[in-house]
Order: C-alpha cells, then structure tokens, then sequence
C-alpha cells in the first residue's frame, strides 16, 4: 500500500475519533477546562510513542509509523483546537484555566510520548 493511502486511511479513522472522543469527554465534565482535546492530545502522544518505539525497535514497519503515527495521530491530535481553546480561556479570564491548559498538556505529552517508547520496548 502506498505511504499516502496508508496516511490517508489512518486520518479516516483518527479524525472522527478525535471528534467522538472530544465530544464524549467534554459531555461528562462541566468545567471551562477543556477537558476533550487535553484527553485525544495524551492519548494521541502514546500512540505516537507506542509506534515510534516500536518502528525504531525494529518490531513494527515504516508503514506503521505512516498509518498510526502520521495519519491517524496527525488526524486525532490537534495543536490549533489546543491552541484556541487557551486563548479562550485567558480571554474569558480564566487564567488559570489556561496555565493549567499549557501546563498539563506539555507535560503530560512529553510524558504519554516518553511512556509510549518505553512500552514498545517491552514488545
């Protein structure tokens, strides 16, 4: 299969699951945090450590790392909808809120993304 259909099917499948997900995440807290895109942006960040680790372990190939990580990472993550929704809560006045945004979402991805590569050493 070719690099771009395997990108193009894996964003198939990770842009409605980034909106369903979103939607059900959000749908169950009512708070001004954004609660939706912070949980896809960790989860997206551990499947990208999952398959990047398992790719350079050399127990998944390149055509992995396209369908997951490049397509459906790419599709399900989103830096814009993070980006937004910061500003928003800063403009609203809920600073704090919007620390917490930046804050918790680094960190939290560096760590999804960091555990992610050492799981798919396991395998």
């Amino acid at each position: 299969m070719s690099g771009y259909l395997l990108v193009a099917v894996g964003a198939l499948v990770g842009a409605p699951t980034r909106y369903l997900t979103d939607r059900l995440v959000q749908a169950r807290h009512d708070s001004l945090f954004p609660w939706g895109t912070f949980a896809v942006n960790l989860f997206g960040s551990l499947a990208l450590g999952l398959v990047t680790g398992a790719v350079l372990s050399g127990a998944a190939s390149s055509q992995w790392q396209l369908l997951v990580g490049t397509g459906f990472c790419g599709a399900l993550t989103t830096y814009s909808t993070f980006s937004y929704e910061t500003l928003r809560l800063a403009e609203s006045g809920a600073r704090g809120f919007a620390a917490a945004n930046v804050g918790l979402s680094l960190a939290g991805g560096l760590g999804a993304v960091y555990l992610g590569s050492e799981l798919a050493k396991l395998f």
